[in-house]
């Protein structure tokens, strides 16, 4: 600490840390963005398998549609509280 205190004088030395701060306030608002976005996606993603599976498992037995249907139904539920449990924690990483 004290070489860079004589090297520069503290006026920029204290212009530095708040543009490192700043830097990495913008980086983590950043990879916030980045995070809800890969949740959202993901949940998409399974999602659209859930409904293509049990659309497949409908179509080959038309008789078991509805206990197919109310897994399905359970198994988004749960795909999208893990999605909102994501975007909930990278908003609160872009605010803190």
């Amino acid at each position: 600490m004290e070489v860079i205190q004589e090297v520069m004088d503290p006026e920029a030395h204290a212009q530095m840390v708040e543009l490192a701060k700043a830097s990495v306030s913008g980086m983590a608002k950043m990879g916030a963005g980045l995070g809800a976005g890969i949740a959202a996606v993901g949940a998409g993603m399974g999602i659209g398998r859930i409904g293509a599976s049990a659309a497949e498992g409908i179509a080959r037995q038309p008789e078991a549609a509805k206990d197919i249907s109310g897994g399905s139904l359970i198994l988004a539920a749960f795909i999208e509280g893990v999605a909102l449990f994501g975007v909930v924690v990278t908003l609160l990483i872009a605010i803190g």
